[in-house]
């Protein structure tokens, strides 16, 4: 690092043999991106893809550190927002890697979110059949979740992320700073996704955020770079010992099979529903739902929804602005889940706070039922 810069960032490492690599959590990482950069680097050749939010916010900073270091770079900006993760965006930034003559031996940078995310390292994967991309994440969602484990992919009409690959970052740097740009809305949907570690299976944690939730929100440095890091040694944990998804790593999806199923219900208009407040209304409805059945104590289930809300999240189909389509078409939306083996949907519940666990053996009868409920609620 250079002389006069802050204290080292923390760091995590996700162990994946030769596609291992290394997050880094602190402050000011987009202004040293170079320094970290240049050791994953084979030439001094970059693209940078971002969204035109995030450009204004976090691209000179970036672009100042990479021309300092001798780093070439060209950028492409796209509009904001769950929609640009789409066939169109995924051809128009295919051809302006392209056009740039980007190589296998360069490197592709996402700046940005989890759909700038997600929508590059898809790009990055397809392009001369896989190219080398590393992840700048600026939202706290993106940071905890999205830019760790190589999960890539687009949207389409019929559900969330059907279309991907796995392809690994080459580096992960998590700027704690670039937090503060985000808007209370933005903040507490990637908070939902540090609430789901700690259900999934860590009561501590989960212990330990409802002791520090105002001080992660009142933006305390400490505690925000606690609930990353703790976040994110989960994830690579998990990644770790199921790097595709056949076992374990579904467990990461807490939430979501309910989620998904919302946000296409909502056809992804970030007016009315971001994918945080989705997976927050997910969690409530796993929880909620495995007590139905039988599974999980009734009070752990009041205290997960009591958390969210205390938090400043959406926990019921009630706080979603507008009309959703019924029972019977939400279970619909459910089965086009990427999830879904031999036509039977994977569901996340729990036996409590920190023991989660996957099952395929759901009713569908108990499911409609379990949600025409909410509905009236």
């Amino acid at each position: 690092m250079s002389k006069g810069q802050s204290a080292a960032p923390e760091k995590v490492n996700v162990a994946l043999g030769e596609r291992a690599y290394d997050i880094f959590v602190g402050p000011g990482l987009i202004a040293r991106a170079a320094d970290y950069l240049e050791p994953v680097l084979r030439r001094p050749r970059t693209a940078i893809i971002t969204d035109e939010t995030v450009a204004g916010l976090h691209l000179p900073a970036l672009t100042q550190s990479l021309d300092a270091a001798g780093i070439r770079h060209a950028h492409l900006a796209l509009k904001p927002g769950e929609q640009t993760k789409c066939f169109a965006e995924l051809e128009r930034v295919t051809a302006f890697l392209l056009e740039q003559g980007i190589e296998r031996s360069d490197m592709v940078i996402a700046l940005g979110g989890g759909v700038i995310g997600d929508l590059t390292g898809f790009a990055a994967s397809v392009l001369r059949r896989g190219t080398d991309f590393v992840q700048i994440p600026t939202t706290l969602l993106s940071q905890v979740d999205s830019s760790v484990g190589g999960k890539t992919g687009i949207n389409t009409p019929h559900g969330k992320n059907l279309i991907g690959a796995f392809h690994q970052p080459r580096l992960v740097l998590a700027d704690t700073g670039a937090l503060a740009t985000l808007s209370e809305r933005e903040f507490l949907a990637g908070y939902a996704e540090v609430v789901k570690y700690g259900l999934i299976n860590d009561r501590d944690f989960f212990d330990w955020l409802e002791a520090n939730l105002d001080a992660i929100k009142q933006g305390d440095a400490a505690a925000r770079t606690h609930a990353i890091v703790k976040s994110c040694q989960a994830k690579a944990a998990v990644v770790a010992e199921d790097e595709r998804e056949g076992g374990v790593r579904a467990l990461l999806n807490l939430g979501h099979t309910f989620g998904h199923a919302l946000e296409a219900a909502t056809s992804y208009d970030a007016r009315r529903l971001v994918h945080g407040e989705a997976v927050a209304i997910g969690m409530v409805m796993a929880f909620e739902f495995s007590a139905m059945l039988g599974l999980c104590p009734g009070q752990d289930a009041g205290r997960v929804k009591a958390h969210l809300k205390r938090a400043g999240l959406p926990t019921a189909l009630g706080d979603i602005p507008g009309t959703l389509p019924g029972a019977e078409a939400l279970v619909g939306l459910m089965a086009q889940d990427k999830k879904v083996v031999d036509g039977k949907l994977t569901f996340i519940l729990a036996r409590g706070i920190g023991k989660s666990f996957i099952t395929r053996d759901i009713d569908t009868g108990d499911l409609q039922r379990f949600l025409s409920e909410r509905e009236a609620a």
